[in-house]
């Protein structure tokens, strides 16, 4: 059944595709940058160009749980949008201000951007990943605060569902880690100890909620496999992801002055962090072989696996590793943490966005599914996509290899930047495969477009 409101997600869809376009240019940029080194210089030097990309990233992200929050949740409840008018108005306000930001950091120094937003009020800026003014860092509690009481307040008044309430817990603890983005102690320590409660508890915390509460709603809609059976799945994995990503959170503290024990703590955990990558992947294979039914909707289905087995290569098994302390001694900062960040961030959020954007936009144009020339297109576009960021992945992997042994291990190791010139090859080879990963993204939204005959939605 549809339900009215659930067309508000549309908006919230399209710009989160929009800014993925620009995530990925300016990904190229800096790709370009690594080994010509005044491309675009001065006008988009590489830390500005770095801080666009992670930037849209985490935004892009962002406007896509949330647009997946506005389609399930009245579909879960059994309700209509609590305000399908305040959601309508968060967007255009996140939009814009986010808009604005990246235009600020295109146009204006980022000291000068710091004096013109009040950053001496309240210093928040110039953290990596956490670069936003503190007019924006408000502006998306605000944002985040409003879209909160919207979805709790439709879940509170409809029905409640296992999915619905760890996507809500998700959702909430998204919101609550991101207050740490406001503390920021002089103590350099004190500051990197607790920016990671932000950084890692939502990548490797509460954002695995969002993911396995995504996947469930779509392979229930696929497969047609009983909600019990889904459910305790879905349990199992939440309860996995939180008992090894909270305390795995001491990976990232074995080298900036706290205790010994964080160590052990941070090996131990995170070295179990692989585990609910792969119950997601045993999950997604397992729902689809049971299927009661054949939905015609191919794509998303394809999408769905492929979400299961690209973040338990990319989160798990990369991340894996470089997590153990006596590695990460060797390999913190280099290639390597690139290799394994770009394909976690690929197979665990950016795919399952685009499986829910599969599903439910058809969905919402008054259709099950796009035409089979459509889907084909858009299978072509997940082989393109996910092919380049495998090659992207094994190229940084060996960059970082070469730069390890080189730089930190050989027994005459070189500097920074001589190292550089010697990994330039690996460098050219992730550009050209980058460039294919934007063709695949073109072929995926072009899919959107094709006509043909099509089912209608029930």
């Amino acid at each position: 059944m549809q339900y009215k409101s659930q067309a508000v997600a549309k908006p919230y869809f399209i710009a989160a595709i929009g800014l993925f376009v620009g995530q990925i240019l300016f990904g190229l940029i800096m790709g370009l940058q690594y080994v010509v080194g005044d491309f675009l210089f001065p006008a988009i030097p590489f830390n500005v160009a770095r801080m666009v990309h992670t930037n849209l990233l985490i935004v892009w992200l962002l406007f896509g749980f949330m647009g997946a929050a506005y389609y399930m949740i009245p579909e879960e409840s059994e309700s209509e949008l609590f305000s399908p008018k305040l959601a309508l108005t968060m967007f255009w306000i996140f939009l814009v201000a986010g808009a604005l930001t990246i235009v600020g950091y295109l146009t204006v120094p980022y000291a000068a951007l710091a004096k013109m937003t009040f950053n001496d009020l309240w210093p928040t800026m110039g953290r990596e990943f956490l670069e936003q003014p503190l007019i924006t860092k408000l502006g998306i509690v605000v944002v985040a605060l409003a879209f909160l009481f919207n979805i709790s307040m439709t879940i509170l008044k409809g029905r409640k569902t296992s999915i619905s309430l760890v996507l809500l817990l998700g959702l909430w603890g998204l919101a609550v880690f991101f207050l740490f983005s406001f503390y920021n102690p002089s103590n350099l320590v004190l500051d990197k100890y607790f920016w990671w409660w932000t950084v890692h508890l939502w990548v490797e915390g509460v954002w695995e909620l969002i993911l396995g509460s995504l996947l469930a709603f779509v392979l229930i809609k696929v497969t047609g496999v009983d909600r019990e059976i889904i459910e305790k799945w879905l349990y199992m994995i939440i309860a996995m992801t939180l008992i090894t990503g909270i305390i795995g959170t001491g990976h990232h503290y074995y080298w900036i002055g706290t205790p010994e024990y964080w160590q052990w703590f941070g090996s131990v955990f995170s070295a179990l962090e692989p585990i609910p990558f792969f119950m997601m992947t045993v999950f997604a294979f397992n729902m689809v072989n049971r299927r009661r039914r054949e939905h015609p909707n191919k794509a998303a289905t394809l999408w769905a696996l492929g979400t299961g087995v690209m973040a338990f290569l990319g989160a798990g098994v990369w991340g894996f590793l470089h997590t153990l302390a006596p590695v990460n001694f060797f390999t913190h900062g280099t290639q390597i943490t690139a290799a394994h960040g770009h394909m976690a961030f690929y197979g665990a959020y950016v795919m399952v966005v685009l499986t829910i954007i599969s599903y439910a936009m058809p969905m919402l144009r008054g259709r099950a599914a796009n035409s089979a020339k459509a889907q084909v297109m858009e299978m072509w576009a997940f082989w393109i996509m996910t092919v380049s960021i495998v090659f992207i992945t094994l190229f940084l992997t060996a960059a970082g290899i070469l730069q390890v042994w080189l730089q930190r291990v050989s027994t005459t190791p070189m500097g920074f930047m001589a190292t550089q010139d010697q990994v330039a090859l690996f460098y050219w080879l992730r550009e050209i495969t980058g460039v294919m990963f934007l063709v695949g993204l073109v072929v995926y939204i072009a899919s959107f477009f094709v006509a043909g005959e099509t089912k209608e939605a029930a």
